[in-house]
């Protein structure tokens, strides 16, 4: 087990008591987000949330005041009257985060790992979704494990869902045997098809190292009848790749020192990272998932706050 400290929580680990303290931080946040920022990560997710759907609640007779386009032209005719259906919203819409923490995840070259950043982001979504009144639970991956939480309004699930991160977290360390199981992404996409039946709302965290045609068409068979959201967790390194020093990396028993203050290093390898982060951004956008980016350069509070915003913020009259 890694030892945690003041300085590295939130940083390179989290625990459960972390992540339950950001049921504060997402107070008046909603699901409903603001015009995303053009990046070539991001794409549109505000408008393709499709909310919550109805539930039909029986046939009566027609009121005036009724909407005409709920008239049931068959039983009004069988009837000699008008008969309208009537539908109640759903109470409420069940919630599934999928975090990524394999090796890829253990990563950072400033502020946090990405696999903090997934872990907070998810926290946040959860208590979002857990404020609104749904059912929560979700899906969390290593190199080695899927583990599945089923939905459930329950503070209790929240504990269980909340450890169960927090423990493949805390397993990552650079001295892992284990790299990256690039076929664990479409493994817990798969299970996420057996707890999702229709109407979940689906927050995938990850950096989708491994991504390819069959997490397309995974992604494409969720979102047929669930609202999915991909959240793509990047390190900004390939933005400003540091020009005066050397890097050094590792993925469990391999370690590489990188001469990035050599530029005939530094330019290639910034070219083959935002080369990939762009591919791997084409392929999720070609699924028709809306695509959001979270970088581990900026605390994820404040990321996911800007992109779903307050509702009681928003000016008088905005659209939702």
């Amino acid at each position: 087990m890694a030892v945690r400290s003041a300085t590295t929580l939130g940083r390179v680990y989290v625990d459960a008591a972390h992540l339950a303290k950001l049921e504060f931080r997402a107070r008046g946040l909603s699901f409903v987000a603001p015009p995303p920022v053009s990046s070539i990560l991001s794409g549109d997710h505000a408008s393709r949330l499709r909310g919550r759907g109805l539930n039909f609640e029986e046939i009566r007779g027609y009121l005036p005041g009724d909407d005409i386009r709920h008239i049931d032209w068959k039983v009004s005719l069988r009837l000699g009257k008008a008969q309208v259906r009537t539908y109640t919203e759903e109470r409420d819409r069940p919630l599934l985060v999928v975090v990524d923490q394999r090796m890829s995840m253990f990563f950072g070259s400033n502020r946090a790992f990405k696999s903090v950043v997934a872990a907070e982001a998810a926290a946040l979504a959860v208590w979002m979704g857990f404020a609104a009144g749904d059912r929560v639970g979700g899906v969390i991956f290593d190199d080695s494990s899927v583990v599945r939480v089923k939905p459930l309004r329950s503070r209790n699930r929240i504990k269980l869902l909340f450890g169960a991160i927090a423990r493949m977290n805390t397993a990552l360390h650079a001295d892992s045997v284990h790299r990256t199981d690039y076929g664990q992404l479409d493994s817990a996409l798969e299970g996420v098809l057996h707890l999702a039946a229709h109407d979940y709302l689906i927050c995938i965290l990850s950096d989708f190292a491994g991504a390819g045609e069959r997490t397309r068409q995974l992604l494409q068979q969720l979102s047929r009848h669930n609202d999915v959201i991909a959240a793509m967790i990047f390190d900004p390194l390939w933005q400003h790749m540091p020009e005066h020093r050397a890097l050094v990396v590792s993925e469990g028993q391999l370690q590489v020192e990188l001469r990035i203050d050599n530029e005939r290093v530094r330019v290639p390898l910034a070219s083959m990272l935002e080369g990939r982060a762009a591919e791997v951004a084409k392929l999720l956008r070609s699924s028709g998932v809306p695509l959001m980016a979270l970088s581990t350069d900026e605390p994820a509070v404040d990321q996911v706050r800007r992109l779903f915003g307050q509702r009681a913020r928003l000016p008088s009259g905005a659209g939702l």
